[in-house]
Formats: C-alpha cells, sequence, structure tokens
C-alpha cells in the first residue's frame, strides 16, 4: 500500500454500473484516478476486460470479481491442484492484462454464506484453492484470493468480545479458508456497514460523532464507533478458532448521501462525517482497540452513485464521484481541491433533433433525458450557458 500520509486509497466501482458511469471514457477515468486523486486501488465486482485493460500503466491496483456462479466449476477435488475451469479462468482474465494492469487481489464470489446456497458454499473454498494453484502454476503466485463477506457471517457480536461465527459454518467453512488464507498470506475480507445496523439511539455511534460509546466489560474497551466494533468482533470471531493472527481487509464499506424523505441520519453532511473519519481511521496505522497497530486495506463503497439500481432511495447514493468526475463532496479525495473538471470532446454530446419532429416530441425526449435519462441538464435551465434560446431544437445535452 501507499504511503498513510495519503487520505485515501481505496474505491469501488458500483457493481450494477449505473448508464452515468462509463460516460467519460475508461482510459480518462484510470488517468483522473491516477493523477488528481489519492486513490491507488479498485475494486471490481466483476471482471470486465475494457475496465481492467483501461487501468494499464496506471499502477493503479485491481481486485477483481468471480461471479458466484462460477464457483462450483473452479473448485478441484485436488486442494494442490488448479481445476480446469480456474486454469481457463486465469488464463482469460488474468494472463491477457497482467502484469501491466496490476491485479493484486481476485475475490471468489461475493457474499457467498450471505446467498444461503449449499452449493455454492459447499465450493467456495475449493475454489478459493484451485484459484490460487492455478495463478501460481501460471506465474501469477503473488496475486492474492479471497471472498468478501457480510457480517451475517457472526452469530454475535455486540459487544465485540462476544463475536463468533455462526454454529455449523465456523468448523466447517472458516477453520479451513482461515487456514488457507494463514497458509498463503492473503486477508480474510469482510464489509462491514455500521449504516445497516444504526438506530435513532446509536446513530452518532455509527457517525464517528460524539457519543457514550458501548462499553465491553470482557476487555474493558469503550467503543466510539461502530466500525472498529465491528472490525473487533470479526477479530474475537476468527481468534476463537485459533487464527486471530490472520489479516483482515474490508472488502466495502460507505454512506449515502441521500435517502427517501425523512430517512434519519442521511445526508450529505452525514455521509461526510462517515467517510472522512473511516478514512481518516484507517489511515492513521493506529488499528482497533483489539487489533492495535493493524493496518487495514478499506475500500470505500462506492465511486459513483447507481442512477439505474433498484430499492430505496439510498441505494442509488453511496457515490463519491459525480460522473463529470468532480467531487460529489470533500473527503479528502483530491490531490488538488480546487479541482473542476474541464469539458472535452470525450465528455460532451450534442442531441439533434431530426427536421420532422414535433415540438411535443423534442419536449417529450429532452424531459425525460433531464429526468430519469439521468443528462446533466443545468446548462440549458434558466441562468445555465446553454439556455438562450430557450427552444428544445436547439438544445444541447450532456451524455
Amino acid at each position: 500500500m501507499a504511503s498513510l500520509a495519503k487520505p485515501v486509497k481505496l474505491l469501488v466501482l458500483p457493481p450494477s454500473p449505473p448508464s452515468l458511469l462509463l460516460r467519460s471514457p475508461l482510459r480518462r477515468l484510470a488517468a483522473f484516478l491516477k493523477d488528481r486523486t489519492f486513490v491507488d486501488r479498485v475494486k471490481l465486482f466483476d471482471a470486465n476486460p475494457d475496465i481492467i485493460r483501461a487501468f494499464a500503466g496506471t499502477g493503479i491496483s485491481l481486485m477483481i470479481t468471480v461471479p458466484n456462479g462460477d464457483i462450483p466449476s473452479l473448485a478441484s477435488g485436488r486442494s494442490s491442484a488448479p481445476s480446469p475451469a480456474a486454469s481457463a479462468w486465469v488464463a482469460t482474465n488474468v494472463a491477457p492484462f497482467y502484469p501491466a494492469t496490476n491485479i493484486s487481489l481476485i475475490a471468489v464470489g461475493n457474499e457467498v454464506l450471505a446467498t444461503s446456497d449449499r452449493n455454492l458454499i459447499a465450493h467456495l473454498v475449493p475454489a478459493m484453492r484451485s484459484l490460487s494453484a492455478a495463478l501460481a502454476a501460471s506465474g501469477f503466485p503473488l496475486i492474492r484470493v479471497s471472498t468478501p463477506h457480510s457480517l451475517g457471517i457472526l452469530s454475535a457480536s455486540e459487544p465485540p468480545s462476544t463475536g463468533r461465527f455462526r454454529p455449523g459454518y465456523d468448523r466447517v467453512i472458516f477453520a479451513p479458508m482461515l487456514d488457507f488464507h494463514r497458509r498463503t498470506s492473503t486477508p480474510f475480507v469482510v464489509n462491514p456497514y455500521p449504516y445497516f445496523g444504526y438506530t435513532a439511539r446509536t446513530l452518532d455511534y455509527a457517525l464517528f460523532r460524539p457519543n457514550p460509546g458501548v462499553f465491553d466489560a470482557a476487555t474493558g474497551v469503550n467503543y466510539t464507533n461502530m466500525f472498529e466494533a465491528q472490525l473487533d468482533a470479526v477479530h474475537a470471531a476468527m481468534q476463537r478458532l485459533g487464527y486471530g493472527d490472520v489479516e483482515i481487509a474490508v472488502g466495502e464499506t460507505g454512506w449515502p448521501s441521500a435517502g427517501d424523505p425523512g430517512q434519519l441520519g442521511v445526508s450529505v453532511e452525514d455521509a461526510v462525517s462517515y467517510n472522512a473519519n473511516l478514512i481518516r481511521l484507517v489511515n492513521s496505522g493506529k488499528g482497533t482497540p483489539m487489533m492495535p497497530g493493524r493496518r487495514f486495506e478499506t475500500y470505500v463503497f462506492a465511486l459513483f452513485n447507481e442512477n439505474l439500481k433498484p430499492g430505496p432511495t439510498a441505494e442509488r447514493h453511496f457515490g463519491l464521484f459525480n460522473p463529470d468526475l468532480s467531487p460529489s463532496y470533500d473527503v479528502g479525495l483530491m490531490r488538488d481541491s480546487n479541482y473542476a473538471p474541464a469539458p472535452s470532446s470525450d465528455s460532451w454530446r450534442w442531441c439533434v433533433a431530426t427536421a420532422d419532429a414535433s415540438a411535443a416530441e423534442l419536449q417529450n425526449n429532452i424531459d425525460y433525458a433531464c429526468g430519469s435519462g439521468g443528462a446533466d441538464c443545468r446548462a440549458i435551465q434558466d441562468g445555465g450557458a446553454c439556455f438562450d434560446p430557450d427552444t428544445p431544437r436547439l438544445t444541447p445535452l450532456m451524455p
């Protein structure tokens, strides 16, 4: 990892790319992250070859992901040898790009235990071993293998010292998985989200704001933020199985900047409080009460809002950047805090009306583009640079 003097290093590209996400060409996005931000690692929820290729030569590390559905085929009956499917996966998704693109970690699936799919769960650790063997056999031994977990893997977590894995999974799944991580010096990846665990009473505790804290009588520690408490609960569970020495990484965490009307704790101010304090904590190198001095590879969700994602409004507002690559809000991401992206031939498209289109048809299309279509229409609104002449036929739209 880069120097901890830098305020942030790791961001996540959303798993369901919004229509706004890739309007800036991928190479421009990669160059922007390299040259204008402190980000040095990016997580992908797939192995999109165009995105992987775009990061070639930037030095930015990528975590790429094996789809959950591929897990059974990757597994091998022999723990020391790769399956043909694992070798093929490496040949297709790693070999053409590495080392020009710095693929540093491969996630085998995402939150597999949360699916309750017994077939996927049974094949998860064998698939991790098989993919690791395939990487070594292909000459890529430095690429790490892991799998991210939701905190649903814990049956107890508060106070943190009570942390333990769910019965039935602890010895059968997590003991061999943690043994794999110890032998390969790879991280156990978890996705702690205080956002999904706060109440009106614990909001300040979740947002790193002053609060009375949560006292753990077994350790004598008074926890004043939920993020550290969640990590220590995972560590306590690992320690119960004898694997407290295994590294922990944070596969994703974040806080939305907008939500449904009246939703408590969801605003730009709240998102800044969580993400800025999170970044400050993980870059401090101080660790947690149970893991002092440890550094946690931490991915902040997400680079962009997901305007096409279903569900509550907050699900579409975890992004730290706008489509024009300007920050959604300031958490110390930019090398130049006054950065404002300049329009380029890459970032603008002009919608030209056909000669036979009626004014009503044009207005309907503009209304769609400026609404659910997600176009940036500030320039054509009253007072904008392109407001005059105020006619649908001469309206420029940003893609």
